[in-house]
């Protein structure tokens, strides 16, 4: 009775433990802010906070432009190649797309005015 007892709840603790890591959800993925505009301003954040470190994996970002004379690229500078242009310049609102950051530095920035609107970071 007792040896039954113990099987039936290691079995019981089994299943919990399987059914706790394997809830066939998938993990949530995190979330980037970028904004562009209205002025000569550029940024990209992730929980309030600019962006100067990210581990390698997949990102939502979404771009919120707020003018007509600006864009939102991001490109990896360094460890593979990569570029997307998130808005064109004759965009005005907001667009999301889920991208995959690999390893090395990378740049987000407003193709027009690249030399004073763009930001960098790195992900390891």
């Amino acid at each position: 009775m007792f040896r039954t007892s113990i099987i039936l709840l290691t079995a019981a603790l089994a299943a919990l433990v399987a059914g706790s890591g394997a809830s066939g959800r998938p993990a949530a993925i995190p979330t980037l802010k970028g904004t562009v505009g209205p002025s000569f301003t550029i940024t990209l954040k992730r929980n309030g906070k600019r962006v100067t470190s990210l581990k390698a994996g997949r990102y939502r970002i979404v771009v919120t432009d707020k003018a007509s004379a600006h864009n939102f690229e991001l490109e990896q500078e360094s460890g593979g190649k990569f570029e997307r242009d998130l808005t064109n310049v004759a965009f005005v609102g907001t667009k999301s797309a889920t991208v995959t950051l690999k390893k090395g530095k990378w740049k987000y920035y407003c193709e027009p005015h690249e030399a004073t609107m763009f930001g960098v970071f790195r992900v390891k």
